[in-house]
This record gives structure tokens, C-alpha cells and sequence, in this order.
């Protein structure tokens, strides 16, 4: 199964792969990473698209974006997953990774990438501030079976 978790910075995507993970055992990328596959982007893009269709109906994903363009990449059959929080989650959850810093321009950056995803077509939706990913690892645990 290809599962695919699509959201903003700090919505709480990798934290939800690492859940589901626990349920589903699978292999979790993460955004660009599929470039240490081979030394052209244009190889390893190609690969990693066959990795991602051969996951559809194959050996487990889960694969964590953060780019809108990546959503592109992935395959019909791909179950997909909105990981979501409010903006002033988003800013705190950043802030905290900067190491209590929050510079103005990347708050700007922040507000104006809020809501990119929220118009897509999902599977699931999973709001990491008032969400129980045990839902979402159930649900999918009886689609694995």
C-alpha cells in the first residue's frame, strides 16, 4: 500500500508516518529524498515513480510531503492523507524547531503557504491538533487486511 501524508511544516506528517509505521510496517520517505536513488534527478525520479506505483498494489509507503509539486508524483491507488493544523499551531510548532525564534520573514513564509493543500482530494483528513491518529492507523490497518 502507497500511503501518502500531504501537508504544510508542522502539521504533524512525520509524527503521524511514525504512528501509522507502528501499525503498518512500511518503508517512510520523506519528501525529496528519493534523489540519493541515482546520480541523475532525472534517473532517480524515474525510479522512484516506478518504486511508488510498485507500492500501490506491493511492500508498504509512506511517503511524507511537504511540496505541492510532489504530489504530482504519486500513482492512482495511492491512499491519501491531509495532515492539517491552524496557523498559530504552525508558527509555535516552527518557532520551536528554530529554537524559540520565529523570524518575521518566515512567519510570512508560513501564513502564505497555510491552506495550499486544503482544496486536494483525500482520504483521510488528520488535524494534528484536535486529531487521534489511532483513527487514521485503524482505518488503515483494515484497508491493509
Amino acid at each position: 500500500m502507497l500511503i501518502a501524508i500531504i501537508g504544510e511544516n508542522c502539521t504533524g506528517k512525520s509524527t503521524l508516518a511514525d504512528e501509522i509505521k507502528k501499525t503498518i510496517p512500511a518503508e517512510i520517505i520523506s519528501g525529496r529524498d528519493y534523489l540519493k536513488m541515482a546520480k541523475s534527478e532525472s534517473e532517480a525520479v524515474a525510479l522512484f515513480k516506478q518504486k511508488l506505483l510498485d507500492a500501490v498494489s506491493g511492500n508498504n509507503i509512506i511517503y511524507v510531503i511537504t511540496e505541492s509539486e510532489l504530489v504530482k508524483m504519486l500513482p492512482d491507488g495511492a491512499v491519501r492523507i491531509l495532515a492539517s493544523a491552524d496557523i498559530d499551531t504552525i508558527k509555535e510548532r516552527f518557532k520551536q524547531r528554530m529554537h524559540g525564534v520565529l523570524p518575521e520573514p518566515v512567519a510570512r513564509m508560513l501564513e502564505g503557504k497555510h491552506g495550499v493543500f486544503d482544496g486536494g482530494d483525500y482520504d483521510y483528513r488528520y488535524d494534528s491538533v484536535n486529531g487521534n491518529p489511532a483513527e487514521i492507523c485503524e482505518a488503515l490497518k483494515k484497508r491493509a487486511e
